[in-house]
């Protein structure tokens, strides 16, 4: 669930490593032995190598075949990988949260456990039937111009060709500025709207069928043509959209204007009355991002006829409301979106998505309580110390580098000092008692938790940055770095196996969570986020003859990423994915010169069960991305995602890595062997 108005600008700003885990897996996890290894005896799985596959090779089908073909997905699941034995875990755990919260005499804990019994209440919900949507439904209909159109778009909850939010102003990240950019679509980006080809014309057919689908649910005539007309518009909204590749590129995006520039660029907006009904009356400077959509969105405010626009808010006000009215609008909303686009079979278990009702609209109040009683003290003290391992080990680094001068060098250095690292969770929680709760309405329920996250960051606009608030809940399993607060951010949740397992052996830890915390410091320094300084000011700390070396090794990296075909006739976008990708191949190059200097400490490790410590470190990283995924949802992260696809995450790395080549002696001939001056060397 969305719960605030954001766009692309804002997840840009946040790189966060995956997803890890698409969705939580289906029963729960064994739990661990005190002193013992939850994989194996050292914390890797080795009955799921496959030792016909050689290492250089296929490195990710090396360190994971047997256990693909071992474990098909689930007919509920859009993908079944590694990750699913935490989320099995944290599921069963915030099942246990949920369901006993409401004897807790804490307000906050019952406000948690009413929510969750307001979207269980599934004999409620039938007998209400659409009535519960009606008064939003009314509102659209009550439209008679474009500046009641505009205070829809405005209002939480309900759509916005244009979304407007707040974020730190990159020009001084110690203060909030409010930010728009394009958006509008319900079909899950451009590509699917204007692509040629068998699955795109699926996808257009899927979706005009659950348009038509939601309309006769909900009793509204003429569905058919209605459905043309909105998908007409979105088709249009969708050409005036950047691509993903564009929309990463944060030069682009980063565009200051007062409220008369606003005018010049959309006078259609009204710009004025419409960021006074937003909550953004007193501001005077808006960042645009997306500055030829809005502009072209805009336009389409002349040309389109108002009715238009309001079947198009009818509709996705109804798609939106769909998984919290009657079973039958739930079934279409699952059709389209998880059978059609991503090829699921069947609907998770209703509580499984109950949790994630849960963790959108109230989630540090569920955290809060997770913490408590799964987060213990010595996970924090051993992160810690391994953050302080990666980052010393990349000062090594950076002191070292060939190719950068002097000058940029102090600056790189100083940012890398300056890094915050945030592990577990919170120091204060978000204060969700002004949001009211009403076990009988969970549609209402949804829609006042997304006024109150608007109202919340509106409410953060005049004061300085806060520093210590979170974007992540501590049950999110995944991480994250800011650059306009230079924070790297490890929730709990992700602190477990197979990523961080403080009974492994260290090769283990150092390739698994070592090369995730890497992959993190290394978006301060990718090709976005290395616009950014110490302090998190948009800035060009670079001189030009280190800039020119740099983006060299990155077009690179590009023109390897381009070749790889994750679906036939679909290659990865080394472009939209190079961030991810420097942060893939600087965090495994960080982490193991950090195993190194433990090693240098520790003395060389033993060889076990026939494997060095070289090659555990190795093993541990292509296990940590062991994922089987369906092709619709394969097809859209291609499209959409900017991570590359697992598999790439693996082989497309280690060939650059010159440590990896010894520790498996891959030779000339393997497929996957580059000769070294073909290796791509950033960090």
């Amino acid at each position: 669930m969305n719960t605030t108005r954001i766009g692309l600008l804002a997840a840009l700003l946040l790189a966060g490593t995956a997803p890890l885990v698409a969705q939580p897996a289906a029963t729960a996890a064994a739990a661990q032995p005190a002193g013992k290894a939850r994989y194996g005896s050292w914390g890797v799985d080795l009955a799921a190598r496959d030792l016909s596959i050689k290492p250089g090779d296929d490195f990710w089908r090396h360190a994971n075949n047997t256990w693909f073909r071992a474990n098909p997905i689930p007919a509920d699941r859009t993908s079944f990988g590694v990750g699913v034995v935490l989320a099995l875990e944290l599921e069963q755990q915030l099942r246990a949260i949920l369901e006993t919260a409401g004897r807790s005499s804490n307000p906050a804990d019952r406000q948690v456990a009413d929510l969750y019994a307001s979207y269980m209440d599934e004999a409620g919900i039938e007998a209400r039937g659409v009535a519960p949507v009606r008064p939003y439904l009314n509102r659209i209909a009550a439209v008679r111009s474009r500046d009641d159109l505009l205070r829809l778009f405005a209002t939480p909850g309900y759509i916005s060709p244009v979304d407007v939010g707040i974020l730190p102003n990159p020009a001084d990240p110690t203060r909030y500025v409010a930010f728009a950019g394009q958006g509008g679509l319900g079909m899950p980006g451009r590509d699917y709207y204007l692509r040629e080809g068998a699955q795109f014309d699926a996808a257009r057919t899927g979706y005009r069928n659950y348009i038509v689908e939601l309309h006769r649910l909900a009793g509204i005539a003429d569905p058919e043509a209605k459905a043309d007309a909105i998908i007409a518009l979105e088709r249009r909204i969708a050409e005036a959209h950047w691509t993903p590749e564009r929309s990463r590129d944060v030069r682009q995006l980063i565009n200051p204007m007062n409220r008369e520039q606003l005018t010049q660029l959309a006078p259609q907006f009204n710009w004025t009355p419409w960021l006074q009904q937003i909550g953004l009356g007193e501001v005077q400077t808006i960042i645009a991002g997306h500055t030829t959509a809005i502009t072209a969105i805009g336009q389409l405010l002349d040309t389109v006829p108002l009715e238009t626009w309001k079947d198009y808010m009818t509709f996705h006000m109804l798609s939106t409301a769909a998984p919290y009215l009657p079973r039958a609008f739930d079934q279409a909303n699952f059709n389209f979106y998880s059978r059609t686009l991503r090829g699921v079979e069947q609907p998770r278990d209703r509580w499984k998505r109950g949790l994630d009702v849960v963790n959108g609209a109230v989630g540090e109040a569920v955290g809060r309580i997770y913490m408590e009683r799964h987060f213990p003290a010595e996970s924090r003290r051993q992160m810690g110390e391994l953050v302080a391992n990666l980052r010393a080990a990349f000062a090594e680094r950076l002191r070292t580098l060939e190719w950068m001068d002097e000058a940029t060098r102090a600056q790189a250095l100083a940012k890398l000092d300056a890094f915050d690292p945030r592990i577990g969770g919170p120091e204060r929680f978000i204060d969700y008692s002004a949001m009211r709760i009403d076990r009988g309405d969970i549609l209402g329920n949804v829609m006042r938790a997304g006024e109150f996250h608007h109202n919340l960051q509106l409410s953060r606009l005049p004061h300085p940055v806060d520093r210590s608030l979170w974007g992540m809940t501590p049950q999110t399993i995944n991480a994250s770095y800011s650059p306009l607060s230079n924070q790297i951010t490890f929730p709990a949740a992700i602190l477990q196996p197979p990523y961080f397992d403080p009974h492994a052996d260290p090769a283990v830890n150092y390739g698994s969570i070592g090369a995730i915390i890497g992959h993190e410091i290394g978006h301060g320094f990718d090709d976005q986020g290395r616009q950014f300084d110490a302090q998190g000011r948009f800035r060009d700390w670079w001189t030009p003859a280190a800039a020119e070396r740099y983006t060299e090794r990155t077009r690179r990296l590009v023109e390897q990423f381009n070749q790889y075909e994750g679906i036939p006739g679909q290659r990865v976008s080394g472009q939209l994915t190079l961030g991810e990708n420097i942060g893939d191949l600087g965090g495994l190059e960080m982490a193991y010169a950090a195993y190194r200097r433990h090693v240098a400490q520790h003395g060389e490790p033993p060889v076990i069960d026939g494997l060095t410590g070289d090659q555990r470190f190795f093993l541990a990283f292509a296990q940590a991305w062991r994922s089987n995924i369906r092709e619709g949802a394969l097809r859209e992260r291609l499209l959409t995602d900017p991570h590359s696809p697992p598999e790439f995450r693996v082989n497309g790395i280690v060939r650059n890595v010159d440590a990896w080549y010894r520790a498996f002696n891959v030779q000339p001939g393997d497929r996957l062997y580059l000769p070294p001056e073909q290796r791509v060397r950033i960090w």
